[in-house]
């Protein structure tokens, strides 16, 4: 049972309520990760900024951010966001086997993904440290000193949900991501 209610658009908090309706129109569906948020009108506001500033000064496509999603959620572990970003890189172009490996970090990707995935799994899992010799492999494959600063806003964007999600036990409200099958929120 999650920690906190999950809203409906018409028992959300005033403050809340249109942010949910515009999560609502973009994902079809408001999903109970919104939901929650909703309950804390900060947190939900936090949420759409920092989505809001990726989406207008953010440089990285659609796969990239997906790629870059579903690799901070496997290390964080969170059952959630794997299964919502499951969906969301198919819809940005991975096939399902892809998304997947990229979890598990296996995927066969080009040297350029793989070093800056490299360095996504490093910052979500080491408390935002990361190993020299895997930022000179990202430079050297291609990402500039801007790009990789980037990085950080998407790790952190997703920590925040992922985090987010093991904080209020977030009940699932997507099909689990392969691998997920039977999840609860204290997986």
């Amino acid at each position: 049972m999650p920690r906190v209610p999950v809203h409906a658009i018409d028992d959300a908090p005033e403050q809340s309520r249109e942010a949910l309706r515009g999560l609502e129109r973009r994902m079809g569906r408001l999903l109970n990760i919104h939901a929650e948020m909703a309950h804390a009108p900060v947190v939900l506001a936090a949420y759409q900024g920092i989505q809001q500033a990726i989406a207008v000064y953010g440089s990285f496509g659609a796969k990239t951010r997906e790629a870059i999603a579903l690799a901070v959620a496997a290390v964080d572990n969170c059952a959630y966001c794997q299964s919502a970003h499951t969906a969301g890189g198919q819809a940005a172009g991975w096939s399902l086997a892809e998304t997947v490996a990229i979890r598990n970090g296996t995927a066969q990707l080009d040297p350029k993904l793989a070093s800056l995935l490299a360095v996504a799994r490093q910052i979500a899992g080491n408390t935002g440290y990361v190993a020299d010799a895997a930022w000179q492999a990202a430079r050297e494959a291609g990402w500039s000193d801007a790009e990789l600063a980037e990085l950080f806003a998407h790790v952190a964007a997703n920590l925040f949900t992922n985090y987010f999600n093991h904080y209020v036990q977030t009940e699932p409200d997507l099909p689990a991501a392969p691998g997920l099958e039977g999840w609860s929120p204290r997986d």
